[in-house]
């Protein structure tokens, strides 16, 4: 093995000094060496070759990564010139010095922005007016120094506006570090609460947080005050059950914090007030079956969604003095087909998030006579949420929309007049015009009877009456809509003539929660089957052919990739996949792993017997067979805590020896970054590049023009 890798490092150097390198079909990719673990579970036998691939500090599990990495890069030289292209022209779409709106509290308008040649966001504010000079809160270009990777979670201004807590990972493995700045001095106080999931301000002085234990799941609460050591932190609540983890937050009315424990088809609330936190929490309701819960404040009440009556959700009012679901009043029904997806609390008015027919829908309703309006949208495919709007007591929230046509836009909307704003469109340089392009909605019919949405977008005078390549992309897992959004990138792709689509597919959220059930556990084969349906649906209806059709998921889209390729390889030219969840069994019977014990809701437990014949069933690592697939690129990174890099390593090390056709393999590995890849804007684009020209290779439209 050392051996190879000296080779693929030979290789990258004749490269990189313009000698002439091998072509590309004498390279031969990575040989992992087999180290059987046998294993045995409900009767069934079973042998894993690479099972010791998770060895992450063996140097030998490095070799090979790295191996990969200069196979991938060898077998794809001679596309530079068309990456470098891509790479420009998706740069070149984007305003590289830009600002975001900026959005008041406290007294101060809060905005990032970005400079041309930093890969990062500049945090900032300004005192009562747009005017005032600029106060600089965080430059993660500064805090990026020394690093290969950077990221912020937590950023929390104190109400008096003096402290920022904000928390900071370096690795990609979640391990974010809370830290509280002085914005008057610039300098951090000396409280040191080390790793933290989340954090926030109930006051001034004081600060709750969650941390993890071993596996990455958010299970005790502290509240802390400022000037006291740590040991002195007050443990306010720990949760003991592994499906369930914590999650705590104050309410936007500010006058209460609310506590969560949470599972993925459970949810509990304790309550208390911002002016009583040394005494207990109370509950508003306990644990029950399938039960989910969200609660927000208004005056005496507390606003409940809830899915006590169906699995759409009703909204419901508690009084503040006794909560209980026996005084619970009914002020939205559950809704055949709707799903209340959120609830933004106002001082005299209230927004619900609503998904009707897989659209998202605004409902505003006036807290004063309870008259309601929905906001009006032009296109007929869209997504739209309610935005940064911090303020309580305002009529004039914001909220942003998108289409596959149209940029991110945001607007201020008057719940009073009913008049919008258009505050800022995202500018796509280039000369990019809107009308050139269409998106519309079709539909395929599944095996069982059941229509699946599929969304399209392409450009007008590219598009033919016959077959054309196209990029089909899917997700489908944890009641995720896969929401149509606009990409400036994509339009490299779009522009030489391709379609993209979206399947929304069951497993996730795109036609709420039902359609959630309907691909989840027992019923996740539907998952699979939808995606398969809608790309037969395309190629029947003349969209695309099978040697024209790409397909791409990421993490739980990565299993669908993985699951789709094993049952109908035939249907497809070639893939690209992130991050993937392929090694199913391997990883749900590892209860140590980050996510495994509180994802048996969503995928099973393997430890039932019944559960695991069906979860072998699909297992994309485990099904995989001597036959012919589709050119694959895979893709993941080394710090990966939500899908560890052994997964996918593991899949196309066992894949290699199994396939029968000669079409690319390849794996590309970040090794230093997380499960969403390289962090920095110029570097995420360059992997987008990467990526964009492995597909137009594939289907042959692989010059630099």
């Amino acid at each position: 093995m050392r051996q190879q890798v000296l080779m693929f490092t030979l290789l990258a150097v004749i490269s990189q000094t313009g000698m002439e390198i091998m072509a590309q079909s004498s390279v031969q990719p990575p040989v992992a060496k087999k180290i059987t673990k046998k294993q045995t579970f409900h009767g069934e036998s079973r042998d894993d070759d690479y099972f010791w691939l998770r060895e992450k500090t063996n140097p030998d599990v490095i070799a090979y990564l790295e191996a990969e990495n200069a196979y991938t890069a060898a077998m794809m030289h001679g596309s530079e010139a068309l990456q470098e292209t891509l790479y420009q022209e998706m740069l070149g779409r984007i305003k590289q010095t830009d600002t975001n709106v900026p959005y008041r509290q406290d007294g101060y308008y809060y905005y990032s922005r970005t400079e041309t040649g930093k890969q990062y966001s500049i945090y900032a504010r300004r005192k009562g007016s747009l005017t005032a000079p600029e106060e600089i809160t965080l430059d993660l270009n500064k805090l990026a120094e020394g690093h290969k990777y950077t990221a912020v979670s937590t950023y929390a201004v104190s109400d008096d506006t003096n402290l920022l807590a904000y928390s900071h990972d370096t690795s990609g493995f979640r391990e974010y570090v809370l830290h509280i700045k002085d914005l008057q001095t610039g300098k951090l106080l000396p409280d040191d609460l080390g790793k933290v999931t989340s954090a926030f301000w109930a006051d001034n002085r004081t600060l709750f947080y969650t941390t993890e234990d071993a596996a990455k799941r958010a299970y005790r609460l502290y509240r802390h005050t400022l000037g006291e050591p740590k040991d002195k932190d007050v443990l306010v609540y720990e949760e003991k059950d592994e499906l369930y983890r914590v999650s705590a937050r104050r309410s936007r009315s500010r006058q209460y914090i609310f506590i969560a424990a949470s599972s993925s088809d459970n949810t509990e609330y304790r309550y208390q007030r911002t002016d009583q936190l040394h005494e207990p929490f109370k509950m508003i309701s306990g644990r029950a079956g399938q039960h989910e819960y969200y609660p927000e404040h208004h005056g005496d009440q507390f606003y409940i969604r809830t899915n006590d009556r169906g699995r759409g959700f009703r909204l419901v009012t508690a009084p503040v003095n006794d909560p209980q679901p026996k005084n619970w009043n009914e002020l939205l029904p559950v809704r055949k087909g709707v799903t209340l997806e959120g609830l933004t609390i106002f001082a005299n008015h209230y927004v619900v998030s609503e998904r009707d027919q897989g659209l998202n829908k605004l409902r505003i309703v006036d807290l004063n006579n309870g008259q309601f309006h929905y906001l009006e949208f032009p296109e007929p495919v869209y997504s739209t949420f309610v935005n940064a709007t911090p303020e309580f007591d305002t009529s004039i929230p914001r909220y942003g929309y998108q289409s596959f046509t149209t940029p991110p836009s945001t607007y201020d909307y008057d719940m009073t007049t009913r008049q919008r704003e258009l505050l800022k469109q995202q500018e796509v340089l280039g000369g990019y015009d809107a009308t050139k392009y269409a998106a519309e909605r079709i539909y395929a019919v599944a095996s069982d009877g059941v229509r699946v949405p599929i969304s399209l977008y392409y450009r007008k005078d590219l598009r033919k009456s016959g077959a054309q390549p196209l990029l089909l992309n899917g997700y489908g897992s944890y009641g995720f809509p896969s929401s149509v959004s606009f990409n400036s990138s994509r339009l490299s792709l779009i522009d030489r003539g391709m379609i993209f689509a979206i399947a929304h597919i069951r497993g996730g959220g795109d036609l709420g929660t039902e359609w959630h059930d309907e691909g989840k556990m027992l019923k996740k084969r539907n998952t699979f089957t939808d995606f398969i349906a809608t790309a037969e649906h395309l190629i029947k209806e003349k969209y695309t052919a099978n040697d024209q059709l790409v397909i791409t998921g990421g993490s739980a889209g990565g299993l669908l990739m993985g699951a789709v390729c094993n049952m109908r390889p035939d249907l497809f030219k070639a893939v690209v996949t992130y991050v993937p969840f392929v090694d199913v069994i391997n990883t749900m019977l590892d209860a140590s792993l980050p996510l495994t014990v509180q994802e048996y809701l969503e995928w099973g437990n393997p430890n039932e017997p019944e559960a695991y014949t069906y979860m072998r069933s699909y297992s994309p690592y485990d099904n995989l067979a001597a036959k012919a697939y589709p050119a694959m690129l895979v893709r993941t990174a080394l710090n990966d805590s939500q899908v560890m890099y052994w997964e996918p390593a593991k899949y196309v090390a066992k894949l290699r020896t199994l396939k029968t056709d000669k079409n690319p393999l390849l794996l590309k590995i970040n090794m230093g970054a997380g499960h969403g890849g390289s962090s920095g804007r110029y570097d995420a684009l360059r992997e987008t590049a990467f990526d964009y020209a492995f597909i137009l290779q594939q289907l042959g439209i692989a010059n630099s023009e």
